[in-house]
């Protein structure tokens, strides 16, 4: 999954990142509100979850939340601030905010509210990938609002790639977070790449081969 990490302390931001990465995350880093509020402002922005600080150069925390708000009230955000007035707090609260940590925080807090929040997005929000829908707790597929069935392999691995909907997932990953380890070599990922293409050829949604990276699920 890729988190968003809009923070101006360079110190600070390249902890976070090395922390978050042990965890797997893929972490994009802006250290401006301008860029962050640009970063944004478009309904496909592909971001799991914004780590936000609130004192920032170009515009404020508070403002790039209300820019995110404007168009996606699902994508959790975890405010990050040295602030300690109550009004702050409430402001982004009422912004759409869905946790509030305050510095100095303990990095294992910090990890834990992060695995919390992706945990109630992932129950409370189906993926959607152009017109591909997973309702996760259902465990049911659809594809331009039909019906999509699929054998449990191709559909561990189809969820898989819909978590990193816009980036390229290597196969030693695929087989990592799909299969948990069970043995799968290349060739059977593969397979199981081709079949998932079949079915989703002529829809609005592709499955890319990247060369030296792996694949990639994306909405034409």
């Amino acid at each position: 999954m890729t988190l968003l990490l809009v923070e101006d302390d360079r110190l600070l931001a390249e902890t976070l990142v090395d922390t978050l990465a042990l965890e797997r995350h893929e972490v994009e880093h802006l250290a401006d509100g301008l860029a962050a509020r640009t970063r944004l402002d478009r309904a496909d922005h592909g971001i799991a979850l914004v780590l936000l600080d609130l004192n920032l150069p170009g515009c404020s925390g508070l403002e790039v939340l209300e820019t995110l708000r404007h168009h996606d009230a699902d994508t959790p955000v975890l405010i990050l601030t040295a602030r300690g007035a109550v009004e702050d707090r409430v402001r982004g609260l009422d912004l759409g905010a869905d946790d509030y940590l305050a510095k100095p925080f303990a990095l294992d807090e910090l990890e834990a509210r992060v695995r919390a929040l992706l945990r109630r997005r992932e129950r409370g929000q189906p993926l959607k990938v152009g017109s591909l829908v997973f309702d996760a707790p259902a465990q049911r597929f659809s594809l331009e609002n039909e019906p999509l069935a699929l054998p449990p392999r191709e559909q561990r691995l189809l969820a898989c790639l819909m978590r990193h909907a816009g980036e390229p997932v290597d196969k030693a990953r695929l087989a990592e977070e799909a299969f948990q380890g069970e043995p799968m070599g290349d060739n059977a990922i593969e397979v199981y790449v081709h079949r998932l293409r079949k079915r989703l050829a002529s829809s609005d949604v592709a499955l890319r081969t990247v060369r030296g990276l792996g694949y990639l699920l994306e909405a034409m």
